[in-house]
């Protein structure tokens, strides 16, 4: 299963960066509570209210421009960033081996990135 986003947001690359890899800012939109090491080797725990609760490691960190995590199912997330004209542009690339109603539902939780 891929599900692909891509996103441009009226915010420059470093506001785009840090809502996507600082801790309370990924509570803000993408889970309830998300303990994060946005550093290759780095760890993430992100959990949801409902109980539902993803494990990920940082295998690729380049400050505003991608980042790479690798779930703990085996599946990954690719956020690659792009200035453009009137903003970033975020291109989301989300990979599982399995379907999973979730993944689809987190998908579209990066549209309120920014």
């Amino acid at each position: 299963m891929r599900i692909e986003r891509e996103i441009v947001f009226p915010a420059t690359p470093a506001e785009v960066w840090e809502a996507i890899t600082e801790a309370e800012r990924l509570e803000e939109w993408f889970a309830t509570e998300v303990e994060f090491d946005p550093q290759p080797g780095g760890e993430g725990v992100f959990r949801w209210g409902d109980g539902d609760e993803r494990r990920a490691v940082v295998r690729e960190a380049e400050p505003e421009e991608r980042l790479v995590l690798d779930w703990d199912d085996e599946g990954e997330v690719v956020l690659e960033l792009e200035e453009v004209d009137g903003g970033t542009r975020l291109h989301v690339t989300e990979t599982s081996p399995d379907w999973s109603a979730a993944l689809e539902l987190h998908a579209f939780a990066w549209a309120a990135v920014a």
